[in-house]
């Protein structure tokens, strides 16, 4: 048989779910458009760009050429640069930290400094984004040409310590922030293949380690209730209550555009939330920090503020020592202990199951009986029962009746006289 030219294409790579999004919002298409465009549902199509699903044959293809990946991943190297992520527009709602709706933000956002926070002299809290390179395709860390665990622990240490820098900057706890780093590239390993081929790898870690160490439930363990002792310097102390008292979504957005250097569409998708409510969260944050800052509350223009922000949280990240961190192989060998203790736990429950259904059937009736009823004492009764004794007279008539005939209609004529 031939291969079908219809699956050939629809095996076509698409982007990164961060990337769908930040297509699909460079068009101007809603979700709503992108839906009824495809056919599916507006749940669908956001599954698909926070990436819990993919799409799968002519739904697509057609995808693809929506957003217009269809040409880009047909070509050997992209010949142009992707366009410019929108801005939010004026007047759309933004959400406030009550929830209620607030005016947006009359002047457009900018953009962090470009240069990585790893390479700033003040400090570091983010990361070099790992994103394929055709000019460089060696230099990411899960290089094709490496085996996967090679490809891992290069991961590994290229992101673990600014990851658990930025994680304590987001819960000012250092053992949380510990415990997630470890999470998180404990289900990376897990999921290798699938983060492998992401686009970007770092981003997928760091979004698991936020959801891990920024989950309610972790706070409710007696030794994660309190927080670790602030940092001695009026400054970097002040900056830390700032961020610990802000909601967890806008202490994520602020960490994330103005402390990793994401871009508001990227910020919004990784928070998943829209981009003019990721606006509106990041001049929300951004006011609400500046009120415990004054050199904050001198810049006016939001670049200077995220200048300034990027600098203090890159300062605050680097006094956390990360030498505690264990080594990637450690990770790799527990996960895969993990993996290898669930799968026994499976088997053997479903073992156990097995031989618990073949006993039942083994044991249980053929055939329905219907099981009868207790005895019961009845009342109400006469203690005598049954015909009672005879008086002379009853023995009298019953001798007279047995004497006489017993058939004929004679016995039952009454007699006169």
């Amino acid at each position: 048989m031939t291969q079908s030219t219809t699956g050939t294409a629809a095996a076509q790579p698409l982007p990164s779910p961060k990337e769908r999004r930040r297509l699909r919002e460079a068009k101007s298409l809603s979700e709503e458009q992108v839906a009824a465009a495809v056919g599916v549902t507006r749940a669908t199509v956001r599954s698909w760009e926070t990436g819990r699903t993919s799409p799968r044959g002519r739904k697509r293809e057609a995808y693809a050429r929506l957003i217009g990946t269809a040409d880009a991943t047909s070509a050997s190297a992209p010949t142009s640069a992707p366009p410019a992520p929108p801005q939010p527009p004026v007047d759309a709602p933004v959400e406030s930290p009550t929830g209620a709706p607030v005016a947006p933000p009359t002047e457009s956002l900018a953009e962090p400094p470009t240069e990585s926070l790893a390479e700033t002299p003040a400090g570091s809290c983010g990361e070099a984004h790992a994103e394929p390179s055709a000019e460089a395709p060696t230099s990411s860390p899960t290089s094709s040409t490496a085996s996967p665990a090679e490809a891992f622990d290069a991961l590994y240490r290229h992101t673990a310590a600014a990851l658990f820098r930025q994680t304590y900057l987001l819960t000012g706890r250092r053992n949380l922030s510990r415990e997630a780093v470890g999470k998180a590239f404990d289900l990376a390993w897990q999921r290798w293949p699938e983060v492998a081929v992401d686009r970007d790898p770092v981003g997928w870690v760091r979004a698991a380690a936020y959801e891990h160490a920024m989950s309610p439930w972790r706070l409710m363990r007696p030794e994660h209730r309190r927080a670790d002792p602030p940092p001695e310097a009026p400054g970097p102390r002040a900056l830390l209550d700032a961020l610990l008292t802000l909601p967890p979504a806008y202490r994520r957005t602020l960490l994330l555009h103005d402390g990793v250097g994401l871009g508001l569409p990227e910020t919004a998708a990784e928070t998943e939330a829209s981009t003019p409510a990721a606006a509106g969260r990041l001049m929300t944050a951004r006011a609400a920090v500046a009120e415990k800052l004054p050199e904050l509350a001198t810049a006016t223009a939001p670049a200077e503020q995220a200048a300034l922000l990027h600098e203090h949280l890159g300062a605050l990240a680097l006094a956390q020592p990360a030498t505690s961190l264990p080594v990637p192989e450690l990770i790799r060998t527990g996960s895969e202990r993990k993996a290898q203790l669930w799968t026994r736990a499976a088997i053997a429950f479903t073992v156990l199951l097995i031989g618990l259904t073949l006993i039942t059937l083994a044991t249980a009736p053929r055939k329905y009986e219907t099981p009868q009823s207790p005895a019961q004492k009845v009342g109400g009764v006469p203690a005598l029962g049954g015909p009672q004794k005879l008086t002379p007279q009853d023995r009298k008539l019953q001798k007279k009746l047995g004497g006489e005939l017993v058939h004929g209609p004679a016995r039952l004529v009454p007699r006169v006289g």
